[in-house]
């Protein structure tokens, strides 16, 4: 049985220019302890999926359509109670802006015990001492004194840091990574990127990675889905789809990305265009007005289909 299956999400925002389409018709597959990366650039759909799947959509969103099973459990089913008892514990969230996620007002080390205290039968002061343990297992240093202090007090990094020790507090079997890395300098994203990486294995949780970097996911995840306008695009194994992208949006992802080696001087190529309003889909492919490739049969909307084993694309190039 799959960890996570995702059958037919939509997600919709109700707003006075129109209905948003975040999410449309997406399903996905994870099993334990794999890593699925979630691509696509801004606007696309990545961080609504991952809220979604905690059934945390905001207002004026809804999840109008679909079934999100974890562990064969429908976590759109559940009464509010029982998925709080999930969120944090099962599957937890570990978000792009720490200095937003984080309480201002509270000690880091309060906010890691009240996540053991929710979900765990222990005291107070065991909460701590394990918010101490958890700390330093996310390589901050002096992490008995680190523990009493607030969230401005730290670096970029080590609130980053403390979001991953939240978020594996309660060892959980799935964490939703969102941007992960996208606030810090370069040296520091590889420091945490190398951290989440050993804790996913050591633990053995699985993990849905969204970025728009496909070079993190090149290096970390298993299965790619790459977004576009609320949809999948493509999708396959990630030595799959880095040696054969068949969607030409994939393959302009892919074209943007720095060669090592390259010229400085050598300008980067760009996708044309802009991902469009949500609530003003163009008729058809979506990706069409931006795509090098299209043809008059691009006026009609291509479904999602494999065009090998594994592998899944919505263009009727690939077809």
């Amino acid at each position: 049985m799959d960890l996570l299956d995702i059958q037919g999400l939509t997600t919709n925002f109700f707003t006075r220019s129109g209905v948003i389409k975040a999410v449309d018709n997406l399903s996905l597959k994870l099993q334990k302890g794999l890593v699925l990366g979630l691509v696509g650039e801004s606007g696309c759909g990545k961080t609504v999926t991952a809220l979604s799947i905690l059934n945390l959509v905001p207002y004026p969103g809804k999840i109008v359509a679909g079934k999100i099973l974890f562990e064969g459990e429908d976590v759109l089913a559940l009464s509010a109670d029982k998925m709080r008892s999930i969120r944090g514990a099962r599957i937890s969230m570990i978000f792009q802006e720490p200095m937003t996620a984080l309480n201002p007002v509270f000690t880091v080390g309060n906010q890691i015990a009240e996540v053991l205290t929710a979900h765990q039968h222990i005291t107070r002061k065991e909460a701590m001492k394990a918010a101490v343990d958890l700390l330093h297992s996310v390589g901050i240093p002096s992490p008995d004194k680190r523990v009493n202090e607030y969230p401005h007090q730290l670096s970029g990094g080590m609130r980053q840091r403390v979001m991953i020790a939240m978020a594996i507090a309660c060892k959980p079997s799935l964490v939703l990574a969102d941007e992960p890395t996208t606030a810090l300098d370069v040296t520091i994203q590889a420091h945490i990127l190398e951290l989440l990486g050993t804790i996913q294995e050591e633990m053995g949780m699985a993990m849905v990675l969204v970025t728009h970097d496909l070079g993190l996911i090149a290096e970390r995840a298993h299965e790619v889905a790459v977004m576009y306008a609320g949809r999948i695009v493509e999708q396959a194994g990630t030595n799959e789809l880095f040696a054969n992208p068949q969607h030409p949006y994939t393959r302009g992802l892919m074209a943007s990305i720095p060669k090592p080696g390259e010229e400085g001087h050598k300008r980067l190529r760009t996708i044309a265009g802009t991902v469009p309003r949500l609530y003003d889909l163009p008729n058809g492919c979506t990706f069409a007005p931006r795509c090098d490739s299209k043809t008059s049969k691009c006026e009609t909307e291509p479904e999602l289909v494999e065009v090998k084993p594994g592998h899944l694309v919505r263009c009727w190039e690939a077809e």
